[in-house]
């Protein structure tokens, strides 16, 4: 799959806010199955880190560094 560079830093962004959300989900007291949470957030870090050496690879032709949308 190819995401456009246009999309890339949304994408990247999108990731790292639903990584940012399950954390603070974690620890709430009103999550039931706390198991099945820490497993997807463990796949959504995943994915960040996935997504992030992907975005590596384009930086230059984005123009906008990693560092800045994280």
């Amino acid at each position: 799959m190819e995401i456009p560079n246009v999309w890339a830093p949304l994408l990247v962004s999108a990731v790292r806010d639903a990584v940012l959300f399950q954390e603070q989900l974690l620890k709430s007291e009103t999550i039931r199955n706390r198991a099945d949470y820490e497993e997807h957030h463990l796949q959504l870090t995943q994915f960040l880190e996935f997504i992030k050496e992907e975005y590596k690879e384009i930086e230059t032709e984005i123009g906008m560094p990693l560092e800045r949308l994280l």
